[in-house]
């Protein structure tokens, strides 16, 4: 039983989970499952910043309608309303909590702190701390959940499932510690902010990307998964095979930044009247097909223009990571290449991160709360994050406590799994993945790729029941299947719409069309 009838355990110590933890710990007692310092999930690697209305000179309305413009007639429109309502209040609780945005210098400027424009904003909106946004708000956040006396932090465990009951309700989570111990957590809520699913591609701006291990954790229990099919590639991730990856922020295009082909023109302006400032998905599309038009496997992102003094001022941590890599951003552009990197559909909630399964919730890119919509506009995310773990909070802070049913049992195997086999198959699925269902995907493809995945589960399924549980397993089960239900969402969806591009079909379908719902059990038998 949980050490308190309201225990609430979060999973995931991003944004999400940092700002939902410290809305409710004064009600509530709360254990957070959190990476390591060096890791901190994708949040921390947020650069642009957080888009709000802050500025006199823009509105609610406004913003609306470029999400919906850039959800491309997916958004759920009062998601949509809901998040951006709420931006305001949030950032000003950021910042009486003392997250260091970075001060417009002009004495004239509307508005005290900086504020850039990105892709598909129709208006200088982002707030940010320099080009390191993410760091920023997590490191702030992380200072003040440390210093709460009612937060249990852990750090030495991860999640590989939830605890059900008879009844159909979450109860915890199962956990492994560092020695590889099993150790169960019981809860009376359950919050996932386990990320996206990025980690099921091959190439991403993440160092260490989630591969959607919170969404088919949820899945596992009845959940509904929603937009499966919806993965954003980022279209200017630094291009280079023998280094990590990096994202070089839509801030950078938002401040004048140009997209060059090999012989060093732009090809923006022929695409789109938007030209770099187009939503996300167009943007990527264009450098793709750059690519295949030219050979070539990167193009050019040019800020030289701007000067030394300006891209210093604005984006002194990819000025100094650049340098770090043998590039002089001032004096030469930038090899940039499409990688995944936001996944805008995840374990449906409502507008209080509640999920279909009773006293489980799911918080940040692990959640499908329609704001997305087909296509994610840029600096959304870390709206959503904070519009949606307060709203989740009040919701949990009202919760009272119910009966528990008896818990489903649990038994696992004995028999190890090589965590290097497990590394190579989770390598295959990434590569099915790649080569099938990237930022352009055909019928023929998708059907590889549905026959390759299923091939790999068939193998692997019969070994799970007597496997000895270990993270890089879990890791592997959980991928697996999620790149399954994603290829089923694709090839289910008979149109192009947003970051889904099938030249098969590629017109939109339905006037009014539908978010895709998928849940586990839509999987064959033989590999569930």
């Amino acid at each position: 039983m949980p050490d308190s009838p309201q225990e609430t355990l979060i999973i995931g110590g991003g944004i999400a989970g940092l700002v939902l933890a410290l809305e409710i710990a004064d009600q509530r007692p709360v254990t957070l499952l959190q990476p390591s310092r060096e890791a901190l999930g994708a949040s921390r690697w947020a650069q642009g910043g957080i888009a709000a209305v802050l500025s006199p000179d823009d509105d609610v309305e406004a913003h609306v309608a470029d999400t919906l413009v850039a959800g491309d007639g997916l958004c759920d429109e009062a998601a949509v309303r809901f998040t951006v309502e709420q931006g305001p209040a949030a950032i000003a609780w950021l910042l009486s909590l003392g997250v260091p945005f970075t001060p417009d210098p002009d004495p004239e400027a509307r508005y005290p702190y900086h504020l850039t424009r990105e892709g598909g904003h129709g208006a200088r909106r982002i707030i940010h701390a320099d080009d390191a946004t993410g760091r920023a708000v997590v490191e702030t956040l992380r200072q003040h959940v440390e210093a709460h006396p009612g937060i249990r932090l852990r750090t030495d465990l991860t999640a590989i499932g939830l605890i059900g009951d008879a009844a159909g309700h979450c109860r915890g989570a199962r956990c492994l510690d560092e020695p590889g111990n099993l150790v169960e957590l019981p809860a009376a809520d359950t919050v996932l902010a386990t990320g996206g699913a990025s980690g099921l591609f091959r190439h991403t701006t993440s160092p260490d990307p989630a591969c959607g291990e919170g969404m088919l954790m949820a899945a596992e229990l009845g959940a509904e998964l929603m937009n499966l099919e919806f993965q954003q590639f980022h279209p200017t991730c630094l291009f280079d095979p023998d280094g990590p990856p990096f994202l070089i922020s839509e801030a950078v295009r938002g401040e004048g930044g140009h997209l060059l082909d090999a012989e060093g023109h732009r090809f923006m302006p022929e695409v789109d009247p938007r030209a770099e400032l187009a939503p996300r998905d167009v943007v990527a599309r264009a450098i793709d097909a750059e690519m295949q038009r030219s050979g070539t496997d990167h193009v050019w992102l040019d800020v030289r223009h701007l000067g030394e003094a300006v891209i210093r001022h604005h984006f002194p941590t990819i000025h100094a990571h650049c340098a770090a890599r043998g590039i002089d951003i001032a004096q030469e552009p930038i090899p940039v290449v499409p990688a995944a990197h936001y996944s805008c559909g995840g374990v449906h909630t409502d507008l209080d991160g509640a999920t279909t399964v009773p006293r489980l919730y799911a918080v940040g890119e692990v959640a499908g709360t329609g704001l997305h919509g087909a296509n994610r506009m840029a600096s959304n995310s870390l709206l959503e994050c904070l519009a949606f773990a307060r709203s989740c909070a009040r919701r949990l802070c009202r919760a009272v406590p119910d009966e528990n049913a008896p818990l489903t049992p649990w038994r696992p195997g004995r028999t190890a799994i090589p965590e290097a086999e497990c590394g190579e198959m989770l390598a295959r699925v990434r590569t099915i993945m790649s080569e099938n269902v990237a930022i352009v995907r055909h019928d023929a493809g998708l059907a590889t790729a549905e026959q390759r995945l299923a091939e790999l589960a068939e193998r692997l399924a019969p070994r799970i029941a007597d496997a000895a549980p270990s993270v890089s397993l879990y890791r592997l089960w959980h991928a697996l299947r999620l790149a399954r239900l994603t290829v089923a969402s694709a090839r289910a969806r008979r149109e192009s719409r947003g970051l889904h591009f099938n030249p098969d079909c590629p017109l939109h379908g339905d006037p009014a069309p539908q978010p895709s719902r998928i849940h586990l059990g839509d999987l064959a038998p033989s590999a569930d």
